[in-house]
């Protein structure tokens, strides 16, 4: 099963603990996905040529900023955005979603699955976020929207957060029919497509979202740049994001001392300071190999792939694969699974320590989700980053594009031993 598009990172060795090296096998790029060598190729060809962005006079500044705003017509041809769409370039997904729980209209209620990655959680602290429980299927999670949305039908604004892709267990959300109930209830609706998009195509248009929100760095691409598409009358009708040059359109001293500013609409409104030029041209990049290779190749390789590790766990005694909506649900290349006799943070750094396997282990900053999952109290204490602070942990594997099989067959034979050990 060649490569379709190679990345870096592929020739990199790790030290074992009995002082072997080997190749590296990267299983964690749901949390950040290895560069696009093609990707990476451009960025280093465009890069004598940096220049400060859209107020320098001189050619490199020019040249920057024709490549800036290309990269945001490249993102909106990706996205399959609408005409009046608008593309703001941010740091991640967590900050697009932060600038848009910031420009909220007053009174707006929002409503979030106890499922969704903290990213989507988390934001939306002044406007009292109503949370919607973990449903057992894609139609559950429907009519748990629907009954949300009917009971409390004021005519008050009302927006919807939902993943597309889970970060835990790779599953689909049916984004489609839930922005239709949002939508026949006069709410609004943001995608969170971090996981989705460096899988499948995301469509603006077919989805009938009104944002999506997503990160280049797991779009295999480096540097820290994020986007935020969609309507533009929130947006343009909030307080900029980030008060600073490139947002202010006009500002004058008053007599008395204070000051006078007129903020730009559009992008700008929220684009304060010098953009990450770099990190933009990147995410373009990685939106344009992408497009090039073909969606249906690449998901038809990450499926053989993702069936291979499935099966392959599905044999060993004592491993339990983490599910919402059961096993037949379409996913993408994320798998989470627990092992009988092991700690998950003990897992993972034997993966790595003696085979120079790189997973994640923890609750994924999705804990209410991950808890769900493993049957713990909601209260149950265990902290995101620090796997080791309870044993409610799982192990996390996840692949993308460049993966090699060889990586997944790895994984495969290091879990017979591990699961010996326990035996």
């Amino acid at each position: 099963m060649p490569l379709p598009l190679p990345v870096l990172g592929l020739d990199v060795t790790v030290p074992l603990a009995d002082g072997r090296r080997v190749p590296y096998a990267a299983l964690d790029q749901a949390a950040s996905a290895p560069v696009l060598r093609q990707v990476w190729d451009e960025v280093a060809e465009y890069a004598p040529y940096y220049g400060s962005v859209h107020r320098g006079a001189g050619h490199l500044s020019r040249l920057s900023t024709e490549l800036y705003e290309d990269a945001r017509e490249t993102v909106a041809r990706f996205l399959d955005c609408r005409e009046d769409d608008q593309v703001v370039f941010t740091r991640a997904t967590t900050d697009s979603l932060n600038l848009l729980a910031s420009a909220l209209p007053e009174d707006c209620r929002v409503y979030v699955f106890e499922t969704e990655h903290h990213a989507a959680l988390l934001p939306w602290r002044g406007a009292g976020p109503t949370l919607l429980d973990a449903p057992d299927g894609p139609s559950a999670a429907v009519a748990a929207l629907e009954r949300a949305l009917a009971a409390d039908d004021d005519g008050r604004p009302a927006l919807v957060c939902v993943t597309g892709a889970s970060n835990v267990t790779g599953e689909l959300w049916p984004v489609r029919e839930l922005a239709a109930v949002a939508h026949a209830h006069g709410a609004r609706i943001v995608l969170d497509a971090a996981q989705l998009a460096p899988h499948r195509p995301v469509s603006v248009r077919e989805l009938g979202v009104d944002w999506v929100a997503l990160s280049g760095h797991k779009l295999y691409a480096p540097f820290g740049a994020g986007v935020l598409a969609g309507r533009a009358d929130w947006l343009d009708a909030a307080e900029p994001y980030l008060a600073g040059g490139g947002a202010s359109r006009r500002v004058a001293r008053r007599e008395d001392g204070g000051l006078d500013v007129e903020w730009h609409s559009g992008p700008a409104r929220h684009e304060a300071g010098s953009p990450n030029v770099v990190g933009v041209h990147a995410l373009a990049s990685a939106c344009r190999v992408l497009t090039e290779a073909g969606p249906d190749l690449l998901a038809g390789r990450e499926e053989a792939l993702l069936a291979r590790l499935r099966e392959g766990l599905a044999v060993l005694p004592g491993v339990r694969v983490l599910s919402l909506f059961g096993d037949d649900a379409p996913r993408v290349g994320v798998v989470s699974f627990v092992v009988d006799g092991w700690d998950s943070a003990a897992l993972a750094d034997r993966l790595a320590s003696s085979y120079g396997i790189g997973v994640r282990a923890g609750l994924f900053c999705a804990h209410p989700l991950v808890r769900h999952l493993l049957g713990g109290r909601p209260d149950a204490a265990a902290e995101c980053g620090e796997p080791d602070a309870s044993p409610l942990n799982a192990v996390r594997a996840s692949f993308g594009v460049g993966t090699p099989v060889e990586h997944v067959d790895r994984l495969l034979d290091a879990l017979v031993d591990l699961v010996a050990e326990v035996a």
